[in-house]
């Protein structure tokens, strides 16, 4: 979602996240949820996803009728040896089929962690991946998210 415009249509300077349209908040959910559940295919591994849901927050700066989704889930290769297998295809398919895969770092933690950083400017979505491979109990925590949008003219945010 890099080199987006940052603010709405009315001028309102936004907190960098880019903003995206006019949309109700079920259709956004709907597409983040369709995200992850790709996401999870990516993996590749079998394994056990947790369960948490989409959340719906305020786009800082741009009023009560803006919003972001947002999912952080957790994924457990059934193999923990699995998890340096998931973390190299989710690398190699970010960067195809609308995903731009726009970072991959070790963290300074010291662990070491393998970080992905992808979007997918045509869904407005990003996502963040982050490999704990030397935990006790290895696993890939990911969150996806959204770019702003408002809800149509006479409705509410929904929070979920």
């Amino acid at each position: 979602m890099a080199d987006s415009d940052t603010s709405d249509p009315s001028g309102t300077e936004a907190s960098g996240i880019p903003y995206a349209g006019i949309a109700t908040t079920d259709d956004v959910v709907g597409a983040v949820k369709n995200a992850s559940s790709q996401i999870h295919d990516f993996a590749g591994v079998p394994g056990k996803a947790s369960e948490p849901g989409p959340g719906v927050k305020e786009c800082e700066g741009r009023g009560k009728d803006s919003f972001q989704v947002y999912h952080p889930w957790n994924f457990m290769p059934y193999a923990g040896t699995d998890n340096n297998i998931a973390m190299a295809n989710f690398k190699e398919k970010l960067s195809r089929g609308g995903w731009v895969l726009k970072d991959s770092y070790f963290d300074n933690s010291p662990n070491k962690n393998l970080n992905l950083i992808a979007d997918n400017d045509s869904r407005k979505l990003s996502v963040w991946i982050v490999g704990y491979n030397r935990n006790d109990v290895p696993s890939i925590g990911i969150e996806v998210v959204s770019a702003c949008y408002q809800v149509p003219e006479g409705q509410t945010v929904d929070h979920y």
